[in-house]
């Protein structure tokens, strides 16, 4: 029997993924979702940049981010491929939380998916969580996993 059915709300999902076992645990959980809601899903990793940042080093970085990735998203397509899912990855450039939300409202994605990662109560007030900047400033729901 086909899990699949027709779903207006659901059909764009963007994982925000970092190669840790959170956002592994949130690919699975979108990955699951786009079997059931026929969605589609975008493995989106962002390369931090040292500030300030020269032009070598942001080739640098992003070489580094492809390298690192790429691994990752091989595995996770061929799972991807395994389930007759419509799965692309993408990586960019710049500050995590800003250019997922940035991706996501662009894109026109109508849910975000992030792991969760614990961070100190000095970190969270000082820069705060990437997850938490999301979640505050997405123009679509986000769900945080765990």
């Amino acid at each position: 029997m086909d899990k699949r059915r027709h779903n207006p709300y659901f059909r764009k999902l963007l994982v925000g993924f970092d190669g840790s076992t959170h956002a592994e645990k949130a690919t699975d959980i979108a990955m699951e979702l786009a079997e059931c809601l026929d969605a589609q899903v975008l493995l989106f990793a962002v390369a931090h940049l040292p500030e300030p940042a020269t032009i070598v080093e942001v080739d640098a970085v992003l070489d580094d981010a492809r390298e690192h990735y790429d691994k990752a998203f091989e595995r996770l397509l061929k799972k991807a491929e395994e389930h007759d899912l419509d799965v692309k990855t993408e990586i960019a450039v710049g500050h995590p939380a800003e250019q997922i939300i940035r991706r996501a409202e662009t894109g026109g994605f109508d849910l975000v998916l992030l792991g969760h990662l614990g961070t100190s109560m000095f970190e969270k007030l000082i820069v705060g969580s990437i997850s938490e900047r999301v979640l505050r400033y997405a123009h679509c729901p986000v769900m945080i996993v765990r």
